[in-house]
């Protein structure tokens, strides 16, 4: 890494090394939090993340190499703290209703991390002339804001009624 941060190119850098940590803990977290969703959409909903999310892991990897540089050794360890938290909701005693809801508060708390952090990467892409590594971060934003919006939808819709 560097000694010191001291352009946006250092911290455009760490960014991307950070989401692709982030990433990577994402996909060996997801796979449990589908399994103790209970409601058949919700499930799918993540499994279909999941996929989204290793697709996201190879769009970070193609900007690495792209940019000849080398995207492991960091730890995100927001996204460490937010799917430590998720495990201990998952461990808590609920009704599957209440497990349920319980779940899409823990995956929208770690979609809002990606949101910001991709938004952000993707202005320094651009700040910095790379229009490819921008587009990439902005399809992977898209991706991430309508993984938001789909589950605040399944929220809103029924899962917190049934919950109540």
């Amino acid at each position: 890494m560097f000694d010191k941060m001291e352009t946006l190119e250092d911290l455009f850098q760490h960014e991307l090394k950070d989401l692709y940590s982030a990433e990577n803990q994402l996909v060996k977290a997801l796979p449990q939090m589908a399994a103790a969703a209970k409601d058949g959409r919700l499930r799918a909903g993540i499994e279909r993340h999941l996929k989204e999310t290793q697709q996201q892991v190879e769009r970070l990897e193609r900007i690495g190499k792209s940019m000849d540089i080398d995207l492991d050794g960091e730890t995100c360890k927001a996204m460490e703290g937010l799917i430590k938290e998720g495990q201990k909701t998952l461990s808590e005693r609920a009704t599957d209703e209440v497990m349920d809801a319980a779940i899409i508060a823990a995956s929208q708390r770690i979609e809002h991390y990606e949101i910001s952090g991709y938004g952000t990467a993707a202005h320094y892409a651009e700040r910095l002339g790379y229009d490819e590594a921008a587009q990439l971060l902005r399809q992977t934003l898209d991706e991430e804001q309508l993984t938001d919006t789909k589950l605040n939808d399944l929220a809103k819709s029924y899962i917190n009624q049934k919950a109540m």
